[in-house]
């Protein structure tokens, strides 16, 4: 079997991991930052073509403003620190989730972010902000209603977030928490999905590539018998 194409990751326990730390929560999103970059690192050299991260999702607003500010900041920081590097490594930046809530700032260098790797073609990294995936099926049912198009599955892929991306093979969860989280839930019916009791910060390469190998081992039939 070949390297998964798409591996998506929900990076849970920063917060965690900071207060364990007898730090704040703050300082556990810093050092989750820190991970995120290695693993793109590793993700290529598995030549894996798509890594989608959950990194803000629609459900996150609820938390305190201090830390969704500090969570603004590392995002608008992060942007601003590695375009070029994104740029020097070909990697493509995708956004996926509704960026409308978030300060037009921060938009505006996501944007251009996404315009000037769009040709790159390394990796796509796919940074999912304000994303839910509940709202994500139900905007692409609107848009097929509003396009008086049938109500089926090639429709419905056509108008989400992710539409052109191929599902993902791999989802990962961290944090020691055994749940989805309105994450990807459309695209993931035939996905292999593995937890980890590492909290996010604590995640390495030899985490990932420990997963890539199990996969490799899974015999997919798809609901067949093979």
């Amino acid at each position: 079997m070949n390297s998964p194409k798409h591996v998506a990751i929900i990076m849970d326990g920063n917060g965690r991991w900071g207060l364990k730390k007898n730090k704040t929560r703050n300082f556990g999103h810093a050092q989750g930052i820190k991970v995120v970059e290695k693993i793109i690192t590793e993700a290529i050299f598995q030549k894996v073509k798509y890594l989608t991260l959950y990194t803000f999702s629609t459900e996150n607003w609820k938390r305190p403003k201090k830390e969704i500010r500090f969570l603004i900041f590392l995002l608008e920081s992060y942007i601003k620190k590695e375009l070029k590097n994104l740029i020097k490594k070909n990697i493509k930046l995708k956004i996926i989730g509704n960026l409308n809530k978030f300060p037009k700032t921060l938009k505006s260098k996501l944007r251009k972010a996404e315009k000037l790797t769009n040709k790159n073609n390394k990796i796509q990294l796919n940074i999912a902000l304000n994303y839910g995936s509940k709202e994500e099926i139900i905007r692409s049912i609107k848009k097929i209603n509003n396009l008086n198009k049938t109500i089926n599955e090639r429709n419905i892929n056509d108008y989400l977030y992710t539409a052109g991306i191929p599902d993902p093979e791999i989802l990962i969860r961290t944090g020691n928490r055994f749940r989805l989280s309105n994450f990807l839930l459309w695209q993931s019916s035939y996905t292999e999905i593995f937890f980890v009791k590492k909290l996010w910060p604590d995640f390495n390469k030899k985490d990932f590539n420990k997963i890539i190998l199990k996969f490799l081992k899974i015999r997919r039939n798809f609901g067949a018998i093979k």
